[in-house]
């Protein structure tokens, strides 16, 4: 049957037509474990009635109303519940519709914040290599990863790379932990101190580094001494959470685990669980007042941000989270998650790390273990073991380019947090007999 759908691929996929609860099935009937929530999105699942019936009764108050003439009920409320759980000192949520949005919204407002606050001067963007903070051009240029980047690189607005915090891949022998995240820590100031620190506007960078790394944590320190860095040469610190944030890594919002606030920190994907197209950016006080207090009007606006509907669905969500104790329930699922990958796949031949935070979980694929040495990348391994979990009726986010961008291939694990400790181990079950049905077939070439 032909499609005029403009997929991401000329693959043909299967017809998704119900979900219910940590599951999804196909016009075939099959059923899939949603081990991924699709991109780390479907933290309730797939059948979450107080949601579903939050959705019915916005639609039947109000649908749509544009934010350049009204608020709305539903924007308030989810706004208040979002400070609540914020971080000390974020105070402001500008609602948008994705990730790519909200990062492109703190970047603009990054740039705003420095022009109203007397340094105009102030326009460069310090990133990470192998991060990933959207598709959008903005959000691109951020993000640090080669192959994301390379057909668009003309169009990209300059922006500047560190090495991330990666201790599987940058540690050095003998250095501890602590030292190696001062370390890595300290490439910022040092980049800064090259750029010239009073042209720097903001750095931004991932908590848990996701979808282009596979659920990287910072080493113990890493977060505090580059909010001191930040703090010293006055350049504003951009927490990317929109794929750890929302309760996926344990904590509401992923920075709580670093014991820092952000100047402006974006979310998406949990926040609106898949029910809705939903991200914000949020920011502090200080932000939002010094632009409050001149000019009046942040120069920026999009004609869904803001949706009711969204908003309406987002806090639904937050209320669903709350009413279940998912976050501690995450934190526990998370521990059984990791013990029972370890238990399966630590000593494998082909496992060479296994990392993550709550229910964030990656697990990094090498040829050899010893030297670390990467699978050749014309090999296409990560899109081999999505072929092989698919046909095991297993749902998980393969990518390739780990490393550095092009070599490496790594699998996210990212599960709704309702799932049981039973649908854990057929997780691991059937990740396993893909991966070596997939390392088999790539043995086989």
């Amino acid at each position: 049957m032909s499609s005029h759908v403009f997929g991401r691929s000329a693959a043909q996929l299967p017809t998704a037509l119900r979900g219910d609860g940590c599951y999804l099935y196909d016009a075939e009937g099959r059923e899939y474990l949603d081990a991924c929530g699709g991109a780390a999105v479907s933290c309730l699942g797939h059948s979450d009635a107080h949601v579903k019936a939050a959705i019915t009764r916005q639609l039947d108050a109000l649908p749509y109303a544009h934010t350049g003439f009204f608020t709305s009920e539903a924007a308030e409320g989810l706004a208040d519940l979002l400070i609540q759980h914020a971080p000390a000192g974020i105070d402001r949520v500008y609602q948008l519709s994705g990730g790519s949005e909200a990062v492109e919204a703190a970047i603009k407002l990054a740039r705003q914040f420095h022009i109203e606050n007397g340094e105009p001067q102030r326009h460069r963007l310090i990133a990470r290599r192998q991060s990933y903070h959207g598709n959008t051009l903005g959000a691109l240029a951020a993000g640090g990863n080669a192959w994301r980047r390379e057909k668009y690189q003309p169009l990209l607005v300059e922006t500047y790379h560190i090495d991330p915090c990666f201790e599987y891949r940058h540690r050095l022998e003998g250095e501890s932990e602590e030292a190696y995240g001062q370390r890595a820590a300290n490439a910022l100031e040092a980049e800064l101190l090259r750029l010239g620190p009073e042209t720097v506007m903001a750095f931004i960078a991932e908590p848990v580094v996701g979808a282009t790394a596979g659920a990287v944590t910072a080493a113990p320190g890493y977060f505090q001494r580059i909010r001191e860095i930040c703090d010293q040469y006055g350049v504003l610190l951009i927490l990317d959470e929109v794929m750890c944030g929302m309760g996926r890594t344990g904590y509401m919002f992923a920075s709580e685990a670093e014991g820092i606030t952000p100047d402006i920190v974006t979310i998406a994907k949990g926040l609106g669980a898949g029910y809705a197209s939903i991200g914000a950016m949020l920011c502090t006080g200080r932000i939002y007042d010094v632009i409050a207090q001149g000019s009046g009007s942040f120069q920026h606006g999009h004609t869904y941000h803001g949706h009711p509907l969204a908003a309406a669905a987002a806090r639904a969500v937050l209320e669903s989270m709350a009413s279940q104790g998912l976050i501690a329930q995450v934190q526990a699922r998370g521990k059984y998650l990791a013990a029972a990958l370890q238990d399966r796949l630590g000593q494998h031949a082909h496992v060479g790390d296994l990392r993550g935070r709550g229910l964030f979980r990656g697990i990094e694929l090498v040829a050899d273990r010893t030297s670390k040495r990467p699978f050749d990348p014309a090999l296409k391994l990560h899109q081999r073991i999505k072929a092989e979990a698919m046909a095991e009726g297993l749902m998980v986010y393969p990518a390739g380019g780990t490393v550095d961008g092009r070599e490496g291939d790594h699998v996210l694990i990212a599960p709704p947090f309702i799932i049981s400790e039973a649908q854990i181990d057929t997780l691991v079950d059937r990740f396993a007999t893909a991966l070596d049905r997939a390392i088999d077939g790539v043995n086989q070439q």
